[in-house]
């Protein structure tokens, strides 16, 4: 990590929640804040502006879904990675759709955890595996839907060429790391794109990008 990245950790059970932020700050995050609740999720969210959240699904006051939708919706460059006992597949598609980057389920290790916060940081999507080919799966259920496909034709142009060859690459599912080894380009450029890209397409996150371009049969082409 060049800079320092800015976590917030959001878990109802102290002894979890302190434990995942005192093995984070031990390994270099800056850990800025935590939450025991939904409401206090928001709140300290909107006020310290972390660059990961990790968050629980199950939560008083507020569910973590709601949280990660409202967070989202004020911070759109925040990236959420779900913490969660729960590996259902309702959950972690509710997660998604809400706008989390990521789902870890609490079985994984410490390792795993250090790792999924720095991928979630650096713009790629992470999932426990077997989960990141659900979330694919349900992208392309979605996209079966006709009804969002209007307002498309004064967009699409507006890309260019690398940035239509990196939207084709998302909507395969590729990570940011494997679109440059792909491409031969920089990690950072790749963000790049995918961030010029959103803001054409007036898009909010990765969920929604994956989708409009598996609208479009980019993941097939």
């Amino acid at each position: 990590m060049t800079d320092v990245v800015k976590v917030m950790v959001v878990d109802d059970h102290p002894m979890w929640r302190d434990a995942v932020a005192r093995d984070l700050a031990e390994n270099g995050y800056e850990v800025v804040a935590t939450a025991g609740d939904g409401p206090q999720a928001v709140r300290r969210a909107k006020a310290t502006a972390p660059d990961v959240l990790v968050l629980d699904l199950n939560l008083p006051g507020l569910p973590g879904a709601a949280v990660c939708k409202e967070v989202v919706a004020d911070n759109p460059a925040l990236r959420v990675l779900v913490l969660s006992a729960s590996g259902e597949h309702a959950d972690v598609l509710e997660a998604v759709k809400s706008g989390a980057t990521g789902y870890l389920v609490k079985s994984a290790s410490t390792g795993e955890l250090l790792d999924a916060v720095r991928r979630t940081a650096a713009g790629d999507p992470v999932f426990t595996p077997g989960l990141a080919g659900l979330v694919l799966g349900e992208y392309r259920r979605l996209a079966a839907d006709p009804a969002p496909a209007a307002a498309e034709d004064d967009r699409t142009p507006r890309l260019t060429d690398r940035e239509k060859e990196v939207l084709r690459l998302v909507a395969k599912g590729l990570s940011y790391k494997q679109i440059a080894e792909r491409l031969v380009i920089s990690h950072r450029t790749v963000q790049n794109h995918v961030q010029n890209t959103l803001g054409k397409l007036q898009l909010h996150n990765r969920v929604e990008l994956v989708r409009y371009a598996i609208e479009r049969g980019l993941d097939d082409a």
